[in-house]
């Protein structure tokens, strides 16, 4: 295949320099039809011809109207809905409603903000322990033998029926045996995340949390400059900020009603919650717990991340552990 450069001289030899099609075609390994149709070209509207054209068509006789592309918009914009409900809603094909949002090159709804359809600004600081995220995530622990995932409701039901009045129930109605609280610190830069479970969500917890992840990072050669956390009744206590002022912490919190400010820790927590919390049929709570440290060094040394293409320790220099 011939690049612009090489067009431009084949097409040179025929027209400049007088050489026959078959000659020129022999030389550049081509066709003497292609060869003939850059020398047209270049005879024509000389060497700015020589790059590719489009194969759009001139005319496209079946292409959607207008008035109907601009209804398509406006639905998207005053909606939010992607192409599968516009389609629905207008009778068309999800593909035409995806090809009219394509052409108006229209931000993706994973890429918007859906209270403002404001496309998300995505930030990342630029060296680890720039920026530490916080956060904290509550979850039911799971009963001896396995709860309705792996024992099927019948079971569940007996753990009901048998439950004492201080045991919390789920979203199904189920009895759980309390809760536990997964406390993560993730770096901003580097996505490199620690995590523990713990037993609450007091100021003297998250405090004693953050002493040790801080210790962590800088086990990692990660030096923290700022730590950020949503307004939590631990995280505004006097006790935090105290304990990051002795760290040598800035201390960073959310805008209000603005959870994306800490998405990245957000988004951990979905991956655990996948890939680790519900990836098994555990039978235990003890058994779900000891695999964490399995899943977290994944995490950090091997899983890739499509935002920073590669793993976290790839970002973290002189880090230990990639290899295993």
């Amino acid at each position: 295949m011939l690049t612009e450069r090489g067009r431009l001289r084949l097409a040179r030899c025929v027209v400049d320099d007088g050489w026959p099609l078959r000659r020129a075609a022999e030389r550049f390994q081509v066709s003497p039809t292609t060869a003939k149709r850059w020398a047209d070209r270049y005879r024509d509207q000389g060497p700015v011809a020589m790059s590719d054209r489009s194969s759009r068509p001139h005319t496209s006789p079946n292409r959607t109207s207008t008035s109907v592309e601009q209804h398509v918009l406006r639905l998207r914009h005053r909606e939010r809905i992607g192409p599968a409900q516009i389609g629905w809603r207008l009778g068309m094909p999800a593909s035409t409603c995806h090809a009219i949002l394509r052409r108006a090159s229209v931000v993706r709804l994973a890429h918007m903000d859906r209270a403002t359809a404001e496309p998300i600004r995505r930030y990342e600081h630029p060296a680890p322990g720039d920026l530490i995220h916080v956060d904290i995530k509550k979850r039911g622990n799971i009963p001896t033998g396995g709860g309705w995932r792996t024992q099927g409701d019948d079971h569940q039901g007996r753990l009901n029926r048998t439950a004492t009045p201080g045991h919390h129930t789920d979203k199904r109605g189920n009895a759980r045996l309390g809760y536990c609280f997964l406390h993560t610190a993730l770096d901003d830069h580097s996505r490199l995340a620690y995590t523990e479970i713990l037993t609450d969500e007091t100021k003297e917890t998250a405090a004693g949390f953050w002493r040790r992840a801080h210790a962590w990072f800088a086990g990692h050669n990660i030096t923290t400059t700022r730590v950020q956390t949503d307004n939590g009744s631990c995280y505004v206590s006097r006790l935090w900020q105290q304990t990051c002022t002795e760290l040598g912490v800035t201390v960073k919190k959310n805008r209000p009603y603005r959870p994306q400010t800490n998405g990245k820790v957000e988004r951990f927590h979905r991956t655990l919650v996948d890939e680790w919390a519900y990836a098994t049929a555990y039978t235990s709570e003890k058994e779900r717990r000891e695999a964490l440290p399995r899943f977290l060094h994944t995490y950090n040394h091997h899983r890739h991340h499509s935002a920073i293409e590669g793993p976290s320790a790839s970002r973290v220099p002189n880090l230990s552990g990639q290899n295993t």
